[in-house]
């Protein structure tokens, strides 16, 4: 183990000569030894000792108290006084500059032994916690994260660089100061300050996390979007002295999301156009369904919002309602136009288009499952659908509700091989099939829509394709 250098301040030769004795058999080694302030400051400067025993009365103009002060601040070496008993004036002086200890003479060696090993030790502590501070200091004030931490009565204690560029405060004027007053927040949509958030980890212990929702108001008033965690300090009988909050700025990412959500209106939009293009494309070669496919897509959705399906939900719906037909592009026209009914030869080339519609839609990459909708919006909950017979739980609810409004236009529109039956017929038909072929709660819903809401094919939004 490195033996500690020891450095001797004493302008008495004889009592020099006895402590350096005394050191050197504790088994210390002694880097110099002198008798003035000047002389204790150059020679502490050239060797560097771990401690210094410093006189308060030395040969000079400068004593052994200003010597330290000198010493202390140049070089930051600890010191440990040697003081008489009769002198209380100079070592009440001593005892202000903080020394790391002090020896009244005369000693004994056991006493300068205890008080060398308590100094070395208490000067080692003191660089450590020096040091672990600085570490923290340095990482707070590196990260990109604006940092405040709070006392218990709510004064700020310390900022890092982050949180006065955030804040328009300066760390020398907002030490001191309520919270509050630097880092004032208010709600994004209501303007309203929320000062009681702020306080609950001091006064609760809870932890806090409000994201998205706030707005800072900077030293001049500028409002900044953020988002903040607070969290207690607690000492290690889990007390609370304080809490530390952590925010940042996220108007970038506010930015980010008011442009994706821009680039999505623009692809539904273009989304809305293709599906428009693909349902007048199936009306121009049906001329008798014309309208058909708006009709059922304004009916589904209108069920879909009734049974609280989801946005997402109703959006696909929508989207796959106006062009649930498309398959027919595949089934010949003079099929699709003629007056009577079909032989079982055309009726089976007719029930190929909702897998035609799927094998059309499978490749293009929508928001919804459009084309597993078109290939199973004439399956029965019963197994009795075309074209594979699944039952119940292996289709969609989209399809399902598409089915029971698809059937109801059907019903209620004129067809070329029949007049229109009437939407009394086409809801007693759902009715008396509820739970058999139809879904129980999508015709209740159905059902309601007429009965209740009075609703009307024609008395929505007819401009459904460009949505």
């Amino acid at each position: 183990m490195k033996k500690a250098k020891i450095m001797i301040a004493e302008d008495e030769s004889n009592v020099a000569i006895e402590i350096k004795n005394r050191t050197l058999n504790m088994g210390y080694s002694v880097s110099a030894v002198v008798t003035s302030g000047k002389e204790a400051i150059k020679r502490a400067k050239e060797s560097i000792p771990d401690l210094i025993l410093m006189d308060v009365k030395l040969k000079g103009k400068m004593d052994g108290v200003e010597a330290a002060e000198h010493i202390h601040k140049q070089f930051n070496i600890p010191v440990v006084y040697l003081a008489d008993y009769e002198d209380n004036e100079t070592l009440k002086k001593a005892k202000i500059t903080e020394p790391f200890g002090y020896i009244l003479k005369p000693f004994e060696e056991r006493e300068l032994h205890a008080a060398i090993e308590l100094a070395l030790y208490r000067y080692n502590m003191v660089m450590r916690l020096k040091e672990s501070e600085h570490w923290l200091s340095t990482i707070f004030k590196s990260i990109a994260d604006a940092v405040i931490v709070i006392n218990k009565k709510g004064n700020i204690t310390f900022m890092n660089p982050a949180s006065e560029s955030l804040t328009g405060w300066n760390k020398q004027e907002a030490l001191g100061r309520n919270l509050p007053e630097v880092f004032n927040i208010i709600y994004e949509h209501t303007c309203e300050s929320d000062e009681s958030s702020l306080l609950k980890p001091i006064e609760e212990g809870a932890h806090i996390n409000l994201v998205d929702r706030m707005m800072l108001l900077d030293k001049k008033g500028k409002e900044i979007p953020i988002d903040f965690r607070a969290s207690p300090i607690q000492d290690k009988n889990e007390n609370i002295s304080g809490s530390v909050l952590v925010f940042r700025d996220i108007t970038g990412r506010k930015l980010a999301e008011q442009e994706l959500k821009s680039s999505l209106t623009k692809l539904r939009k273009a989304t809305g156009g293709i599906i428009n293009a693909m349902a007048l494309m199936v009306e121009r070669r049906d001329p008798y369904t014309a309208g058909h496919q708006r009709r059922v897509a304004n009916l589904a959705r209108a069920i879909a919002t009734e049974m609280g399906f989801t946005d997402e939900q109703v959006d696909g719906i929508r989207m796959a309602g106006v062009i649930h037909d498309l398959g027919k592009i595949s089934v010949p026209a003079e099929i699709l136009s003629k007056p009577g009914h079909l032989n079982e030869t055309e009726f089976n080339l007719i029930t190929v288009h909702p897998e035609a519609g799927y094998e059309i839609l499978k490749t293009i990459d929508f928001p919804w499952p459009v084309a597993r909708i078109l290939r199973q919006h004439h399956e029965r909950i019963d197994g009795s659908g075309y074209p594979f017979g699944i039952m119940d739980k292996e289709i969609l609810i989209e399809s399902k509700t598409i089915g029971v409004a698809d059937v109801v236009e059907a019903m209620a529109s004129h067809r070329p091989y029949r007049p229109s039956l009437g939407i009394d017929k086409a809801l007693k038909e759902i009715s008396q099939n509820r739970g058999i072929t139809y879904d129980p709660k999508i015709v209740d819903a159905c059902l309601k829509l007429f009965s209740e809401k009075r609703f009307d094919f024609e008395g929505v939004n007819k401009s459904l394709y460009n949505q």
